[in-house]
């Protein structure tokens, strides 16, 4: 295999890292926020939200324009895009100004995964999907870490609005690199005639079927496991995105933590998580190396890290800080585990590789909608509990019981998508 696959998608894990510092940063100025322009807990709530109804939606469109494009340009453009749009919020005076910059910056923002999940399917063979997986979507897991010291950091020396337009020139100079460096496996000097032919064998799924080409976009939506995908990753990321909207709040308001404690010892879940990931994806390509099934690899790794993840609920009912916040790391960790074989799926069930990245969108746009639920959901509650976080995280709790029986039961044979 050409061993420059690995800078490709160590890019990508970089491009994910900047896409979730650029998005937690408003997180860890929602307190600040809230005392200076006087918002309340729903206002923040709704503030907080704006990010995921375009990024959610625009999953769609950007998925289908990154298997048609490439992974070099629908990146690119992406990546650009919420940059400017981070720097931008800085100069925001009012909600409404807030608010349509998070608008704009979740347009841009959904391009990342769907061309990260390209590209990797691209550069790495069957038998390292879920590896690959794993490098690319810890980027996000990396940036949820970073953005609570750094953003921390930067609010405390030199006020909020320095924060996003630092935050959005980091993935300027990303864009750069990017061009520079990545192309197509058949593109790139630096790989053999006989390491792309290795590399293509190697991508040959021998249950793909000849009239899988006729599979159109929209009739992706009549499979089950195309559903599953998008119930089960909703579940998984109505917890993720507690941690990276409410969580910040979580430890000022409810755990006493200033806001340098909340840099330094609030980016721990995240920070825990990363290695996590890596072994979630690790661990199913390894048994599947090891003559397990796909469908009983990824499902193993899937259903495992969401049951682990259900101790978020025990956080609650906790009285010392640090007990709450290592259920809050393993918690944390279960669901990076099983996120690895989750990106992994796309390449898995797609019928043909034009398909990977509109599998991509279609569930990214889904599991995002759980952005929109979490963050307004949790704001209301906090609203009518008088600042209670019990609800939250007891639904949280039931949700990845779900998303594990989900991806048990919903989700079929992991195997390329047949006509019907």
């Amino acid at each position: 295999m050409p061993k420059i696959r690995w800078l490709m998608v160590a890019l990508c894990c970089v491009a994910n890292m900047i896409n979730y510092i650029d998005r937690a940063n408003l997180a860890v100025a929602a307190p600040i926020l809230q005392r200076e322009f006087h918002f309340s807990a729903g206002a923040m709530g709704l503030l907080l939200s704006g990010f995921f109804w375009t990024y959610s939606f625009m999953q769609l469109p950007y998925g289908w324009f990154a298997d048609k494009v490439g992974a070099r340009l629908s990146l690119s453009i992406a990546v650009v895009w919420w940059s400017i749009f981070t720097g931008v919020t800085a100069f925001a005076r009012s909600f409404a100004g807030l608010f349509g910059c998070r608008l704009l910056l979740g347009a841009g923002e959904a391009g990342a995964y769907p061309s990260c999940a390209k590209a990797a399917m691209s550069w790495f063979p069957r038998r390292e999907r879920a590896i690959a997986a794993s490098i690319f979507d810890s980027g996000s897991r990396i940036g949820a870490a970073i953005a609570l010291p750094l953003c921390a950091w930067l609010i405390g020396a030199f006020g909020w609005r320095t924060s996003f337009i630092v935050t959005g020139a980091l993935g300027l100079v990303w864009v750069v690199v990017w061009l520079l460096v990545y192309r197509e496996p058949q593109d790139h000097p630096a790989v053999s005639a006989q390491e792309l032919a290795a590399l293509r064998a190697a991508q040959v799924d021998p249950h793909a079927t000849a009239d899988a080409a006729k599979i159109s976009w929209l009739s992706l939506f009549r499979y089950r496991t195309i559903w599953g995908l998008m119930i089960g990753f909703f579940s998984l990321n109505f917890v993720i995105y507690f941690f990276v909207t409410w969580f910040p709040t979580y430890l000022m308001q409810v755990r006493g933590f200033s806001l340098m404690q909340m840099g330094t010892l609030g980016f721990l879940p995240a920070a825990v998580s990363v290695p996590c990931e890596w072994l979630g994806g690790w661990t199913s390509d390894t048994l599947h190396r090891r003559g397990w099934s796909l469908t009983a690899a990824r499902k193993v790794c899937l259903v495992g890290g969401m049951l682990t993840s259900t101790v978020i609920t025990l956080s609650v009912f906790v009285s010392d800080a640090y007990v709450a916040l290592a259920c809050f790391a393993l918690a944390y960790s279960g669901l990076t585990f099983a996120a690895a074989n989750v990106w992994s799926l796309p390449s898995d069930v797609a019928p043909t590789p034009g398909h990977v990245a509109s599998i991509s969108g279609i569930q990214n746009c889904a599991s995002n909608l759980a952005g929109i639920v979490t963050t307004t959901f949790t704001g209301f509650m906090l609203m009518v509990t008088s600042g209670s976080f019990i609800i939250p995280l007891a639904v949280a709790g039931g949700f990845c019981v779900l998303g594990a029986l989900v991806y048990l039961f919903v989700v079929g044979e992991i195997a390329p998508l047949r006509a019907t």
